[in-house]
């Protein structure tokens, strides 16, 4: 590392020696597991718009190529595993220096990594909910369903996006068979949040609850563009909480930050973890 870098890490360490620190996580942090993130230099650009909620509720072709899309992109999602960055949050967590976890992302790799309590923001891709009776079950549950009803969908991915969303030719997808709740036959969606929906209250209460209490508010691999992130850090800065961000490249948080560090999260996030308490 170079030698500022060396110096805020160190800077870093002291504070989160200190304890008291809560984490925000972004897509960044799971580059290294293989998931593009949304805007940093690891990013693939979009071809395709997010799904929106309405457009997926009440337009069953945009659905049905959102699930070929989705389907397909579950197999990357579902085979990623953690890598030295989440697994050096769930060490900071067991040591007893982090107070909690936010992360803005939906691929479980800090539970999967030993993290727990962690506040998943926009849900989880590994869960699947109905939308008329409200069950959940495991994705990889209904992966089966969906292999099983589709014995000839043999589409190639032409790029992937942090959300799971697969991108797909066309013609790839006008084929593809939706299945429905076994339980009741209603419509089902990933646990997750899209466009067009708000993050459920309780997980916003129990996240400013967080922050509040924290000594430190670390921004991990964010590039905190939207606000159902920068939000926690605002509220941080105006309480004059301590805010760190490590990422790379620019973020939208800088103006709020006390320290920014601008350097691989698979390199300065295992030093955390060995340096002296």
């Amino acid at each position: 590392m170079e030698l500022q870098v060396v110096e805020q890490v160190a800077t870093l360490g002291e504070w989160i020696a200190e304890g008291g620190v809560v984490v925000l996580s972004g897509a960044g942090l799971s580059t290294d597991s293989g998931i593009p993130d949304y805007r940093g230099p690891s990013g693939s650009a979009r071809r395709s718009t997010p799904m929106t909620y309405q457009t997926f509720t009440r337009d069953p072709i945009a659905r049905r190529r959102y699930w070929a899309r989705s389907h397909l992109g579950w197999r990357t999602i579902g085979a990623a595993v953690p890598n030295d960055g989440h697994r050096a949050v769930a060490r900071l967590q067991h040591q007893g220096v982090l107070d909690g976890i936010i992360t803005q992302n939906v691929d479980g790799l800090h539970q999967a990594a030993g993290a727990n309590d962690v506040v998943e923001l926009h849900g989880n891709l590994a869960w699947i909910t109905c939308l008329a009776c409200g069950e959940l079950t495991r994705r990889e549950v209904l992966s089966d369903r969906l292999d099983e009803a589709n014995p000839t969908f043999a589409a190639v991915a032409v790029a992937f996006n942090a959300d799971g969303d697969a991108e797909l030719a066309d013609e790839s997808l006008d084929e593809f068979t939706v299945v429905d709740c076994l339980g009741c036959g209603g419509m089902l969606k990933p646990d997750v949040v899209y466009f067009g929906e708000t993050v459920p209250a309780d997980r916003v209460t129990r996240s400013f609850a967080l922050v509040e209490n924290a000594r430190t508010l670390l921004v991990l691999g964010s590039s905190l563009t939207v606000m159902s992130g920068r939000r926690f850090v605002l509220r941080a800065a105006k309480l004059g909480i301590r805010v760190a961000i490590v990422n790379r490249g620019v973020t939208r948080g800088e103006p709020y930050a006390t320290l920014t560090i601008d350097a691989p999260l698979g390199i300065v996030l295992p030093h955390l973890t060995a340096l002296p308490a």
